[in-house]
C-alpha cells in the first residue's frame, strides 16, 4: 500500500494535468493571444507526446530498473509543469505540454508495469480498481479543479503549478518504499523501432488536425500524410519482427485477448479524453456556465467512473470473473454516449447528469479491467510492453478522438453559424464569429447564435463516439475469459492444474 500511494500520486498528477486545462483553455487562449486553431492543440500536444512515448517507456521498463524510470518520468513532469506555468506565449506552452506528455507516457506505462510486477492477477483486480478510480477521478475532477483555479485569484498558471507538490511527494515515497530488481540484464534498446512508432503515430494525428482547414481532405498533402503513415507502419512491423528486444512485441497481437482488448481500449480513450474536453466547452460556451460550474456539473460522470472501477475491481477479486464487467461496461458506455448524442443548447440539466453517469460507469468498468485481462496472459518479464500496448492504443484513441471530434465539431459549428448569419442578414465574411470564442465582445444576437450552434453541434460528436463504442462491445464479446492467476509469474508452478480447473468451473 505504501508503494501504491506513491504510484497513484504520480499517476493522478500526470493524468489530471491532461484535463485540468479543459475549463481553463478559453482564459489561457485569451491571455496569451492565441487563436481558435490552437485551442485543441494545447490538449492534443500532451496527448500526442504521451501516446508516442508510452510503448517506448513500457519496453524500457522490461529492460531497465522500473524505479529509476518512474523517478525520471516524475522529474521530467515537474520540469514541464513549471515551464508551462511560466509560459509567455502559446508556442512556449506547447513545448512545455509536450514535455509533460512525454513524462505522462512514462508514468502511465510504469505505474501499470510496477503493479503488475508485485501483485498476482488473482489479487490485482482490487489494486487495479484503486488505479482505475484514480484515473477516473483525475480525468473527471481535472476540469473542476481547473475551473475553480481560473475563477479564483490564483489565475490559470496555477493549473500547472498545482500538480508539482503531489509529484514531488510521490517521488519521495517511491524512493523510500519501492524496491524492484531489474529482471533483464542484457539490455538492447530498439532505437529504430522507437523512431518509427513515433512517426507512425504522429502523422495521422497531424493529418486529421489540419485537414479541412489548412488543406482539403482529398489533396496531395493528405496523400503525403497517409502515405507516410503507411510506410512508417510497414517499416515498423518489419523492424519489430527482426530485432531482439522490440518496442512492441508483435506476438502480443497474436494473442486473442490482447488484440481484442486493444480494439476496445481505443473506444475507452475517445470517451475518456473527448468527454472532458468537449463537455467542458459545451457547458461554458453553449450553456454560459462558469469554469467552476462546468466542473461541478460533471461530478455525476466522476461518481459513475469511481463506482464502476472500484466496484468491479473488488467483485473481480471476490469471484474471479471479469468478462461480464467488460461486456456490461461496453453496453453502458454505448448508452451514455448515445444519450449524450441527443443533447442540444436547451437540454435539461438532470438529463445531462444521467447521461454522464452512465458513460462514467461504463468507462470505469472498462478502463483497468482491459489491462487486467491482458496482464493475465503474459509473464512478468513482458508485462511492461504488453500493458504499454494497451495504454498506447487507449492514448492513441484519445488523441485521435480529440482531433477528429474537434474537426467534426468545428465544421458543424461553422456551417450552423454561417446559415444562422445568413438568416440574420449578416454576411459571414463580415463576422469573425466562426473563429473565436470571445463571446463577451460580440453583439448579443451573434453571441446567442454562436452559443446555440455549439450546443446543437456537440451532440453530433458524441454520436460518433457511440458508434466507436459499439466496436468495443463487439471486441469484448469475443474475448475468451481465462481464470486469473494467483502468481505474479506466468510459468510459476505453484498453481496446480486442478485448482485452475476448479476456478474455471466456478
Amino acid at each position: 500500500m505504501e508503494v501504491m500511494v506513491g504510484v497513484l500520486a504520480a499517476l493522478f498528477t500526470a493524468l489530471v494535468s491532461s484535463t485540468i486545462v479543459a475549463n481553463a483553455l478559453p482564459t489561457i487562449i485569451a491571455d496569451l493571444d492565441g487563436t481558435q486553431s490552437q485551442y485543441t492543440w494545447i490538449v492534443t500536444t500532451s496527448l500526442l507526446a504521451m501516446t508516442v512515448s508510452t510503448p517506448i517507456w513500457a519496453k524500457l521498463s522490461d529492460l531497465f530498473n522500473k524505479k529509476l524510470l518512474i523517478q525520471l518520468s516524475i522529474v521530467t513532469f515537474v520540469a514541464g509543469s513549471v515551464i508551462a506555468g511560466f509560459s509567455q506565449s502559446v508556442p512556449m506552452l506547447l513545448v512545455a505540454r509536450g514535455l509533460q506528455g512525454l513524462a505522462m507516457g512514462g508514468i502511465t506505462a510504469l505505474a501499470q508495469a510496477i503493479i503488475g510486477s508485485i501483485i498476482p492477477p488473482r489479487e490485482r483486480g482490487r489494486y487495479a480498481g484503486y488505479m482505475g478510480g484514480v484515473m477516473a477521478l483525475a480525468t473527471v475532477s481535472g476540469p473542476l479543479v481547473g475551473g475553480v483555479i481560473v475563477d479564483s485569484s490564483l489565475g490559470w498558471r496555477w493549473t500547472f503549478f498545482v500538480c508539482v507538490p503531489l509529484a514531488v511527494m510521490s517521488l519521495v515515497i517511491l524512493q523510500r518504499y519501492l524496491k524492484l530488481p531489474t529482471l533483464v540484464k542484457d539490455v538492447k534498446v530498439d532505437y529504430v523501432g522507437a523512431v518509427l512508432i513515433a512517426i507512425a503515430a504522429s502523422l495521422p494525428l497531424l493529418w486529421v488536425t489540419f485537414a479541412g482547414s489548412s488543406y482539403a481532405w482529398l489533396s496531395w498533402q493528405s496523400a503525403l500524410f497517409v502515405g507516410g503513415t503507411v510506410v512508417a507502419t510497414v517499416a515498423f512491423v518489419i523492424v519489430e519482427s527482426k530485432v531482439a528486444e522490440p518496442i512492441v512485441p508483435l506476438k502480443v497481437f497474436r494473442d486473442r485477448t490482447t488484440a481484442l482488448a486493444i480494439i476496445a481500449s481505443v473506444a475507452v480513450g475517445i470517451a475518456m479524453f473527448g468527454s472532458s474536453v468537449f463537455l467542458g466547452q459545451y457547458l461554458q460556451v453553449a450553456r454560459s456556465y462558469s469554469p467552476t460550474e462546468a466542473g461541478l456539473i460533471t461530478i455525476p460522470m466522476m461518481i459513475g467512473s469511481l463506482i464502476g472501477t472500484i466496484g468491479s475491481g473488488n467483485l473481480i477479486v471476490r469471484y474471479g470473473r471479469w468478462k461480464g464487467f467488460l461486456v456490461a461496461g461496453s453496453a453502458l458506455l454505448i448508452a451514455g454516449l448515445g444519450l449524450l448524442g441527443t443533447i442540444d443548447h436547451a437540454t435539461v440539466l438532470w438529463h445531462l447528469w444521467i447521461f454522464m453517469f452512465l458513460m462514467g460507469l461504463g468507462m470505469g468498468m472498462l478502463m483497468q479491467n482491459l489491462v487486467l485481462a491482458v496482464q493475465n496472459t503474459v509473464d512478468v518479464t513482458e508485462i511492461g510492453a504488453t500493458s504499454g500496448a494497451v495504454a498506447f492504443f487507449r492514448s492513441l484513441g484519445g488523441t485521435v478522438g480529440v482531433s477528429v471530434l474537434g474537426a467534426i465539431l468545428a465544421s458543424s459549428v461553422t456551417d450552423k453559424i454561417t446559415s444562422g448569419l445568413a438568416a440574420l442578414g449578416v454576411p459571414a465574411s463580415e463576422s469573425s464569429a466562426g473563429g473565436t470564442l470571445d463571446l463577451a465582445h460580440m453583439p448579443p444576437a451573434i453571441a446567442g447564435l454562436v452559443r446555440t450552434s455549439y450546443g446543437d453541434a456537440t451532440g453530433e460528436i458524441f454520436l460518433v463516439a457511440a458508434g466507436v463504442a459499439v466496436i468495443a462491445l463487439l471486441a469484448v464479446l469475443f474475448i475468451k475469459e481465462v481464470p486469473l492467476r494467483t502468481t505474479v509469474r506466468k510459468h510459476d508452478a505453484a498453481e496446480p492444474e486442478g485448482e485452475l480447473a476448479e476456478v474455471a468451473a466456478r
